[in-house]
């Protein structure tokens, strides 16, 4: 039955990602909010989800390992696999707020993140971990960010850069697009977690460990709702839509889901994920690097190439690690 699900969840995960995207397209188009908002905000929230429920019921269970590896190893494929796949299809044109503003909070969050986790090491007391309080000023930061793209959505409005979406897109009742949303959101909620159930209980009959589960197939399945998501946005020329999904739900995925996964239940943390720390800040380093020193501000083919490969030495790394 749990494969059958597994299918099934594939299926919702595409239809959901372009449900969500045509109907919150059509909505920045009709209210002229940028679509970089609406790709910060609720295609970020929409899947971002799968990560939620999943470190929801892993701090829930007390399965640390699995709620943190699912969050860092979800931020690593969001910018190396999904870039890498979406720049593939289509070169991603990048805005000067991207790389001037949102990925470097994305890098300050996951700093925060790895300073909160050591802080231990600094007061010399045993064990490293994310407490209740470090989950509050995780919360705390994801507030501020919200009332930032609250900033930028009123200070944009009426100023859509439509030369970066697709002119002939439809316009839909505003009843039909809201319907797509939420349906979409739904779809992807549905899919994202039959799909991890499947592959948890697959990875786990094959006698691997939390923390690789976490990093690997559940970092890849919550992410793919981003990654088809992402991909459909590429494919309709709506680049704002596939790069704000992914730099959002990186925000999202350390400020909202991990502060709530350790204000729920405190997350022990291992020096290990120190390394997945680093990894996360290299491949948004990365994307900041491809962006400034290109000859045009855009992800392209060559990019998204180098950012797979780099995904692929990455996941070696993981195995060889165990």
């Amino acid at each position: 039955m749990v494969y059958l699900l597994f299918v099934i969840g594939l299926a919702l995960l595409i239809k959901g990602a372009d449900f969500l995207v045509d109907g919150s397209s059509s909505i920045a188009k009709e209210f002229q909010i940028p679509e970089l908002v609406i790709g910060l905000t609720i295609v970020s929230f929409g899947t971002s989800m799968p990560e939620l429920i999943v470190n929801l019921l892993a701090s829930f269970s007390g399965s640390s390992e699995l709620a943190v590896g699912n969050v860092f190893g979800s931020n690593i494929a969001n910018v190396l696999l999904i870039l890498g796949v979406a720049a593939l299809i289509k070169p991603l044109p990048i805005q000067r707020s991207i790389y001037y503003t949102e990925i470097p909070i994305s890098l300050a969050a996951t700093f925060m993140v790895g300073f909160l986790a050591n802080a231990n090491l600094f007061l010399d007391i045993p064990g490293l971990s994310l407490s209740r309080a470090d989950g509050g000023i995780l919360l705390f930061f994801f507030g501020l960010f919200m009332a930032y793209i609250y900033a930028v959505s009123k200070s944009k409005s009426g100023q859509m850069d439509m030369a970066s979406s697709d002119a002939t897109m439809e316009l839909l009742p505003r009843a039909k697009s809201v319907i797509y949303i939420v349906g979409g959101v739904l779809a992807l909620f549905l899919g994202g977690k039959w799909v991890v159930d499947g592959a948890v209980e697959i990875a786990t009959l094959m006698g691997l460990s939390e923390t690789f589960i976490g990093l690997t197939v559940v970092a890849v399945g919550t992410s793919l709702p981003e990654l088809v998501t992402s991909a459909v946005a590429a494919k309709k020329g709506q680049a704002d839509i596939a790069v704000g999904n992914v730099v959002g739900s990186n925000i999202f995925n350390i400020l909202w889901i991990l502060g709530l996964s350790a204000l729920i239940q405190p997350l022990p943390f291992t020096v290990v994920s120190n390394m997945d720390i680093l990894v996360v800040v290299f491949s948004s380093t990365l994307l900041l690097l491809a962006v400034i020193f290109g000859r045009e501000s855009k992800i392209n083919y060559w990019h998204g190439l180098f950012f797979l490969l780099c995904y692929v030495i990455y996941l070696i790394f993981l195995v060889k690690r165990g």
